[in-house]
């Protein structure tokens, strides 16, 4: 049977790099498998900020990433690659959140080594545990991995270059060694110049992820084509739709104060040139519709008759 992991497996196989747009609810998912894409990404962060409004400071637990990854990866078409932060707890929590996010459908994950509570990557403060403490986390997602999904991609990440005095040579060598437990790919968080990124496409012993996360974090700006070259197989960019969304609904929000009624018609208009139909189109009414003349009594066909579309009054 064809799995999210396996797609995203083959996908991998391509030579050309995985460019992977960040999302933070069904919602944002939708626009983003709209415009299309060979796989998105869920963001942690955004997923924190819009699910329970707290920043990324170990706040979210497993349940509600869980709930969040499978909501998402359900209502697209592509895999998922999903931020399981440190796995919530130590190597036998991570079994459970491996489990968890096998059953949730979704392509891959990733797992950080830093320590309980976990914090955004490009913020101060951050630590990591010892690293035979995170090489049996790893060992113990990979396990997990083989007996519940082969297919499924188990992403390792190292804080460590962001951790008081780390260094990137600690790092490199940190994911190397989750490389080395069974992970499918490895993650260096935070290098701070082209150069330090070079090095970790240069150095990672296995495929390579970059994390492009702009003007939030430390990690430069830098072309993909760049970072293809120096060896990098995904690139996440993993605030997108959070910053548009907190960007764009601020700026509607602010003409609204002024004159609701020309902000909402300049958000209709809006709407009308994103070319995904009607909302109702959009939101999936044809599909609920074709499950009432499909399952429901005959006798319910007509009270909803009509309700396609725009057709449909109300919001």
């Amino acid at each position: 049977m064809d799995t999210s992991g396996s797609a995203l497996r083959a996908r991998l196989e391509d030579d050309e790099v995985l460019v992977c747009p960040g999302v933070h609810d069904p919602l944002t998912a939708a626009v983003a498998d709209h415009v299309g894409f060979d796989a998105i990404y869920m963001t942690g962060y955004g997923t924190s900020l819009s699910k329970i409004g707290y920043p990324d400071a170990g706040f979210v637990t497993m349940p509600e990433m869980i709930e969040n990854a499978a909501n998402i990866q359900e209502h697209i078409g592509v895999p998922l690659v999903a931020d399981a932060d440190n796995g919530y707890g130590n190597a036998t929590n991570v079994v459970r959140t491996v489990r968890e996010y096998v059953k949730a459908g979704v392509g891959a994950i990733h797992i950080e080594d830093q320590t309980f509570p976990k914090r955004c990557g490009h913020t101060k403060g951050r630590q990591v545990i010892p690293r035979a403490e995170a090489v049996g986390k790893i060992r113990a997602a990979t396990d997990v991995r083989d007996e519940r999904d082969e297919s499924f991609v188990i992403i390792a990440r190292s804080d460590a270059r962001g951790t008081g005095e780390g260094s990137l040579d600690e790092a490199i060598d940190r994911v190397n060694a989750y490389l080395g437990a069974g992970a499918d790919v490895g993650f260096v968080e935070g290098p701070t110049d082209a150069d330090e990124v070079r090095r970790v496409g240069r150095e990672v012993e296995g495929p390579a992820l970059y994390n492009f996360v702009g003007d939030l974090g430390t990690s430069p700006y830098l072309p993909i084509d760049d970072l293809a070259a120096w060896g990098f197989d995904i690139v996440l960019f993993p605030i997108l739709s959070t910053l548009a969304t907190i960007a764009y609904v601020q700026e509607a929000m602010a003409t609204f104060a002024d004159d609701p009624v020309t902000a909402m018609r300049d958000v209709d208009a809006a709407f009308d040139d994103a070319a995904v139909g009607s909302l109702h189109e959009f939101s999936g009414f044809p599909e609920v519709v074709g499950w009432e003349e499909a399952y429901l009594p005959a006798t319910d066909h007509e009270k909803y008759e009509g309700s396609l579309g725009d057709d449909l009054g109300g919001e």
